[in-house]
């Protein structure tokens, strides 16, 4: 896929399909989530009907999809090294930098020379456009491939046209003194669009890198006990119920119970909390956490993508691949927009004709084919999902887990927050039996958590509105609610209780998230305009949330606001020059350039700055990334 229009050609075909209940495409994603029902459809089948609109889908377990993107990346920069050889050429012969004298008959051997270095570029190094815009016009649909192809197919034709017949049309027909060919600007087009399609993979590479990132904490190969004989083998081949060794330097392969041994082991990555945790007998481990001291025996649980590990690379990808509402107006805008882009390239055309006579085509041919070339919405479809996926990753980098991008969209509008009170703004005392405290001091029974007050100063001074929830009797609410500085709650409430307080608030206009961490807590976060669980809280409310803290520490959660804040601002940002240069370089590649200047557009210019433009905006949504 290489624009907006193609990943919204995939999306509305596969959501056409039967079997399919939904499906969702992200451009630098480079996926497809499909939810569908496997006795109707099959991957395989999806895969067929991908490819007859003239796209190709990987399916994941049959290939290793990281893979065959490196190949293909080496593969495109080949295309690019042989494109520009070509280009350099032809410009040596049309800028007359190498000298190629002669004529056959009425035809130049100049012209004939980059006839040939050009349909050997465009046969070897653009075949890619020609046949994916073949594809997509069987299928009445258009891409990027679609204005490529067009705009390089009509600049070659029309010089091969101008090569045996410009001299009996022009000279002799019409009584110019000269006539010009075009092969330059087939070529340069080629190569500033793959050019700029590399460029674009190098920084799109960038933008998922946090998956990257999680996919290596795991390691590669462990140690597997059987028969009382120690083994390392790849961590493919580790089956639930292995016993497994790890020493200490080395990280955890797979989920599993500790049966022998003891060891302190960083699980940062999971909880967030710096602290290496002791481990003995009957304890947890998870994959991807790194044994600091000692050296332990567990036999695995789950492995592949059973593991802990796997959840969270699979909900950071999830909501990297997710829409907010702002990219699904975007897609639709998509759909229509090359279609309108080539009504537009047609007028032109015309428009030339009927003003200047056929002293105008060449400049007709020139300023529609510019417009084709300049309009790739490139930018615009990259514009959304590219900062959506930095900000998503940067969370993740922070113990953020955001599971939907409207989340990520909406929490920089959070004026409202209700926060349970048990396991979330403070911790149960293990040594303390409940049943027996009636009448005990609270500081016995729990205890704050760690920058917790903190936290709610914190979002008191961005202007939002805190409300404590507890099942607890009012006087120890009252007590707890002091303690944190929240200057709201209820005390006594039930699941009921929390939903309502969530509806009210709503219903005031406010925009209000939910933080919880239990079951009982559920009801309210599905009812919240944003909801975050705790990550140490129930697997029900993790599943309800949108958002989840790894990390016990609650100045998250305006962290994660921050982050929101940022990444709309670079969404922003993304599109307002998407649009602005759409909205200037169309015209001008039409002819306003022409009525200042007296020269059309140049179409090689044209296919550089729309591959400026796609460049500019990833690197823009990569700033992300530096902010801290």
């Amino acid at each position: 896929m290489m624009c907006a229009a193609c990943s919204a050609n995939v999306e509305k075909r596969l959501n056409q399909l039967n079997g399919v209940k939904e499906a969702a495409v992200s451009l630098p994603g480079r996926c497809a989530v499909v939810e569908y029902d496997p006795a109707t459809i099959t991957p395989q089948q999806m895969k067929e009907e991908i490819g007859a609109i003239g796209y190709d889908m990987v399916i994941e377990e049959d290939r290793d999809a990281e893979t065959l993107e490196r190949q293909a990346f080496v593969r495109l920069r080949r295309k690019v090294v042989t494109s520009w050889v070509f280009a350099l050429l032809v410009m040596s012969v049309s800028m007359m930098w190498v000298h190629v004298p002669g004529q056959v008959g009425d035809i130049r051997v100049s012209n004939l020379a980059m006839l040939v270095l050009s349909a050997a570029n465009l046969l070897y190094c653009g075949r890619q456009f020609f046949s994916g815009a073949w594809g997509q016009m069987r299928h009445l649909t258009a891409g990027m491939d679609t204005l490529v192809a067009l705009s390089t197919g009509i600049s070659f034709l029309f010089s091969v046209v101008n090569t045996f017949w410009g001299h009996a049309f022009w000279v002799e027909k019409h009584g110019m003194s000269d006539y010009s060919t075009y092969y330059d600007a087939s070529v340069m087009i080629i190569t500033f669009v793959l050019t700029g399609r590399l460029l674009e993979e190098k920084a799109k590479n960038g933008t998922a890198s946090a998956i990257r990132d999680l996919m290596q904490l795991a390691p590669k190969t462990a140690r597997v006990v059987a028969c009382g004989e120690v083994s390392e083998v790849p961590i493919s081949t580790i089956r639930v119920h292995d016993t497994i060794e790890v020493h200490v330097g080395e990280k955890v392969p797979v989920d599993g119970i500790l049966h022998d041994g003891e060891a302190y082991v960083d699980e940062s990555m999971i909880s967030g909390e710096p602290i290496p945790v002791q481990k003995k007998k009957g304890d947890m481990l998870f994959a991807g956490t790194l044994v600091k001291q000692g050296m332990c025996r567990f036999r695995a649980t789950q492995v592949g993508e059973g593991t802990v590990l796997a959840g969270i690379i699979k909900s950071v990808r999830d909501a990297q691949n997710s829409k907010a509402p702002v990219q699904r107006i975007v897609d639709k805008v998509a759909l229509i927009f090359v279609p309108v882009v080539t009504g537009i390239a047609l007028l032109t055309f015309l428009l030339w004709l009927i003003i200047g006579g056929v002293a105008q085509l060449p400049n007709a041919i020139l300023s529609s084919v510019s417009v084709l070339v300049i309009a790739c919405p490139c930018a615009l479809g990259l514009a959304t999902p590219t900062a959506l996926m930095v900000g998503i990753g940067k969370a993740a980098q922070k113990n953020i887990l955001v599971k939907d991008a409207t989340a990520l969209e909406n929490l920089r509008l959070v004026n409202a927050m209700v926060i349970d009170k048990t396991g979330t703004l403070t911790i149960p005392n293990p040594n303390v039996d409940f049943t027996h405290t009636e009448g005990l001091p609270f500081e016995e029974r729990e205890t704050l958590k760690p920058y917790a007050r903190e936290a709610m100063q914190q979002l008191k001074e961005r202007g939002v509105e805190v409300t404590m929830m507890s099942g607890d009797r009012d006087d120890a609410a009252r007590y707890w609610a002091q303690k944190a500085g929240v200057a709201h709650y209820y005390s006594k409430v039930m699941p009921d209780d929390k939903e309502r307080v969530v509806r009210e608030l709503q219903q005031q206009g406010k925009r209000v998230a939910m933080v919880g961490d239990g079951i009982n807590d559920s009801q309210a976060l599905a009812r919240a305009d944003v909801s975050i669980a705790m990550g140490k809280g129930t697997d029900v409310a993790m599943d309800v949330a949108q958002v989840t803290l790894m990390s016990t520490d609650l100045r998250r959660i305006s962290e994660a606001m921050d982050l929101s804040r940022r990444t709309v601002r670079t969404l922003k940002e993304n599109l307002f020059w998407a649009c602005i240069y759409n909205a200037v370089c169309i015209p001008l590649a039409a002819g306003l350039l022409f009525l200042f200047t007296g020269n059309p557009f140049n179409p090689m210019w044209a296919s550089a700055l729309m591959a400026f433009s796609s460049i500019s905006v990833v690197l823009n949504s990569l700033r992300l990334k530096r902010n801290h």
